[in-house]
């Protein structure tokens, strides 16, 4: 459990203040940039709001800077970080524990670890499900989050490093290969 919330910490590297422009990752949505920060009045009472657009979809997001720790919005992880998250993902002994399971309670602990925000539980979810697929057709919810992690893990990864996202994938698939 302590080393849980450990791992958790450290890739949730949550940060109080954005300026415009900078970058910044909104847990299951991925890698965006703040666009622009406003003041709005909602319910007579007037808030702050980043206004930060997703870099892979163009999606909108208003985040309240007040709540900015509960939403989880963090900076992108740090080039000394990734190592860990390769770790993670060469680790294959800890995907023994999901083989026996139904594939929708998986599904439901992988959508939970994505929805933490931490790149390192990403990173864990495409490791199990990409494992699993070499042996075993996945559901169509699982081949969803498989797709899913994958997009956070490029480019999250490929922002980070500063190299291209056919490039980090590369990288990755590397990882894997025995």
């Amino acid at each position: 459990m302590a080393e849980k919330a450990v791992k958790q910490k450290a890739g949730k590297q949550v940060r109080k203040e954005f300026n415009v422009g900078d970058l910044a990752v909104y847990p299951a949505h991925g890698v965006g940039r703040i666009e622009s920060i406003e003041k709005r009045e909602i319910n007579g009472q007037s808030m702050t709001f980043y206004i930060m657009k997703v870099l892979e979809n163009g999606m909108v997001i208003m985040i309240p800077t007040a709540n900015v720790d509960s939403v989880g919005l963090r900076n992108i992880i740090e080039k000394k970080e990734i190592e860990k998250v390769y770790d993670i993902m060469k680790n294959k002994d800890r995907n023994k524990v999901h083989d026996n399971q139904t594939w929708n309670r998986r599904y439901r602990e992988y959508m939970d670890k994505i929805k933490t925000g931490s790149l390192f539980d990403v990173a864990e979810v495409f490791r199990d499900l990409f494992i699993l697929k070499l042996t075993k057709d996945l559901s169509f919810g699982e081949r969803k989050l498989l797709d899913t992690a994958q997009g956070l893990l490029l480019k999250e990864l490929s922002t980070a490093k500063e190299i291209d996202e056919a490039t980090m994938m590369s990288e990755i698939e590397a990882l894997f290969e025995t």
